[in-house]
């Protein structure tokens, strides 16, 4: 077995282990342990510049391999270009993406940088897994520096439609680099036909056919027992106590404006308006970790949440009970496990997401002898897969507040019917399979031919490589696995 190079903006720390590891490496975890690995991309430091010589640190079979960003690099790759310009645009936000030129020369720079120190460690033999759109344009410099092996790409996030994305400066560019990547997988199948389409209108329609939607899931079996676990500890009893009998929902986010938080508390606030039933019979805790707390936006952001929390609270909060219980910081995610065991509703809704493993995790959490309701947003992938959920428009605050009402009176063969449905999809979709369906597309397509590769002595352009046979036969794999499972 090939040797999986995994490319990330952020490489995590091999010391951490089970509950304290990101996402991406608690999803990666079986594909690591499988095979030999590197894991390369940022260190999350600064120095003066961007360094040219990973370090590498060797934990069993991977190699976790980093870079320093420089000063400069951070702000205009990192802040600049990806946060942004990249992450609004991604996310269907185009009236507040900032952009600037330098920070787009800024973005071109790292991706060359971690290119230029990547390939001189790679082997011929290696399957090179990119992942997010921090790193759009690698794979085109990985091809320009003449590297032939096996490249994917994953994208985490949404992909808008074409003329959505064309709000973004360079676009053209970025999608020609896209054009690189033998397997670009994205979350769902509408993401696909949107990025399809872009490729197809900026001149790359080969590129198209090598576009799949492999949706990303979660160890639902392991965080089934951990949140059984975690129900039974000190921390959960305390919460369960002091709700004093009343019902709980929960809402579990990073502090970000696309996921939809000033709506939910909005749409909380209709429920006990237009439903006065409800009053001191339920209490909302939404947990909201601050993320990129120096970007004015995230800030302002906060002040919003801050007030419409403060306002709901003061109006309805009587002497034994406040509506409304909001954290900003960070709560390990074995006790978020437990706390969603608790909970009889879920509340999960963003503007717009990828996937959203939280709303799986909530179902995963689930007694099942007594499960919560989900109340999902229409524009998570995930309710691709949830149609046991309570599916919301995320804009609309008196959409919320009626699915609310249903969720806190609907009964238990209502509730036990759809869990159930979700549980098994939860169940069949774990973040082994979708890391073994990508690598089994990926490693089923063609090499690429030495033209491909620069072979001839001449690098070709960023991102662009000659036409090539399509993945027709391992996307199709991919999908009638899905539908089997």
């Amino acid at each position: 077995m090939s040797r999986l190079v995994v490319v990330a903006n952020r490489v995590p720390d091999p010391r951490e282990r089970g509950a304290t590891a990101g996402g991406l490496a608690v999803a990666l975890k079986d594909a690591l342990a499988r095979r030999d690995a590197m894991w390369f991309g940022w260190s999350g430091a600064t120095a003066q510049e961007t360094g040219a010589t990973p370090n590498e640190v060797q934990a069993g079979r991977t190699c976790y391999a980093t870079l320093d960003l420089g000063e400069a690099d951070y702000r205009h790759y990192y802040r600049g270009f990806s946060n942004d310009a990249l992450w609004p645009v991604l996310h269907y936000r185009l009236g507040i993406a900032r952009f600037a030129r330098e920070d787009w020369i800024g973005y071109r720079r790292v991706n060359a940088a971690f290119a230029a120190a990547l390939a001189p460690m790679l082997r011929p033999d290696d399957t090179i897994w990119v992942h997010d759109f921090h790193l759009f344009l690698l794979a085109g410099e990985l091809r320009a520096l003449g590297c032939r092996q096996r490249i994917g790409f994953f994208l985490h996030v949404p992909f808008p439609p074409r003329q959505v994305f064309l709000g973004l400066p360079n676009a053209d560019a970025v999608l020609h680099a896209m054009a690189a990547p033998d397997v670009i997988g994205v979350q769902t199948e509408d993401d696909a036909e949107n990025l399809r389409g872009a490729l197809i209108g900026t001149g790359e329609p080969e590129a198209a056919t090598r576009v799949g939607a492999f949706p990303i899931g979660m160890d639902a079996a392991g965080f089934a027992s951990l949140a059984a676990r975690r129900f039974r500890t000190r921390e959960v009893a305390q919460l369960r106590e002091s709700l004093a009998g009343r019902a709980l929902a929960i809402g579990v986010d990073r502090l970000d404006y696309t996921k939809g938080l000033p709506q939910r508390i909005a749409g909380f606030g209709k429920l006990l308006q237009r439903f006065p039933r409800h009053r001191g019979k339920v209490t909302f805790l939404q947990v909201a970790a601050i993320s990129r707390g120096d970007v004015a936006t995230y800030r302002a952001l906060r002040r919003e949440l801050d007030e419409a929390v403060g306002r709901i609270n003061g109006q309805y909060a009587e002497p034994d009970w406040g509506p409304i219980r909001y954290i900003t910081r960070a709560v390990a995610r074995p006790t978020l496990a437990g706390y969603m065991r608790l909970a009889r509703i879920g509340l999960v809704t963003p503007l717009r997401d990828g996937m959203n493993l939280v709303a799986k995790e909530f179902v995963a959490a689930q007694d099942p002898e007594d499960p919560g309701v989900l109340v999902l947003s229409r524009f998570a992938g995930a309710a691709v897969e949830l149609d046991g959920a309570l599916l919301v428009n995320p804009l609309d605050p008196d959409d919320i507040a009626e699915a609310l009402d249903a969720a806190l009176t609907m009964p238990a063969e209502e509730r036990l019917a759809r869990w159930r449905g979700m549980d098994t999809a939860v169940r069949a979709g774990s973040a082994a399979i979708w890391a073994r369906r990508f690598l089994a597309a990926l490693e089923d397509a063609p090499l690429p031919d030495a033209g491909t590769a620069g072979g001839d002595g001449a690098a070709p352009p960023i991102g662009i490589t000659p036409p090539r046979p399509a993945l027709r036969a391992a996307q199709p794999r991919a999908h009638r696995a899905r539908r089997a499972s």
